[in-house]
């Protein structure tokens, strides 16, 4: 049970526009009237903005990227000072060309295996928070969609069923 009264589980009762689940996976239930991620729940109707994001990039790889382009700027400064490029062939040109080009692919590859991870953001009391975070696009995809869903239920009055209508038959 949260502080707020809410569980990670949707509420059970028929009828009630709550009790519309429209995503639920372990940490995550999303229902006509809460959003609960883990322990933080906030009422759909408090939520009046959502956009989404992409989060910071893996450190490891900022620092590997980091550390590679200052020795290769290190090195070409010390070899412009000590006339050593006056010197050098064609084929170590090329090499220098190739080696600096090593902080663009450890941005690939860093990208590549650690993407930066997909935010959902949104006004919660005149606040910024932030709702959800996945590295996983296709849950993130299916959280926000619930989440639209559950505020334009919301907007438009509730979950309420369509009436019934009676099944069409043909006329003899």
């Amino acid at each position: 049970m949260q502080h707020d009264g809410s569980t990670t589980r949707p509420p059970r009762s028929p009828g009630a526009s709550a009790s519309t689940l429209l995503y639920a996976r372990p940490g995550i239930v999303v229902t006509g009237e809460r959003f609960t991620v883990g322990r933080n729940s906030w009422r759909v109707a408090d939520i009046t903005q959502l956009w989404s994001a992409r989060g910071p990039h893996d450190r490891l790889a900022l620092r590997a990227v980091a550390v590679s382009a200052a020795l290769i700027g290190g090195v070409g400064v010390l070899l412009g000072f000590t006339g050593g490029l006056q010197r050098l062939t064609a084929a170590a040109y090329l090499t220098l060309g190739a080696v600096g080009l090593l902080p663009l692919l450890l941005v690939l590859v860093g990208d590549r295996f650690r993407p930066p991870a997909h935010e959902l953001w949104g006004r919660v009391g005149g606040a910024e928070v932030l709702l959800f975070s996945s590295d996983d696009a296709r849950q993130f995809g299916q959280v926000a969609r619930a989440l639209q869903r559950a505020r334009e239920g919301v907007r438009h009055g509730g979950w309420a069923d369509p009436p019934a209508a009676e099944p069409w038959r043909p006329t003899r």
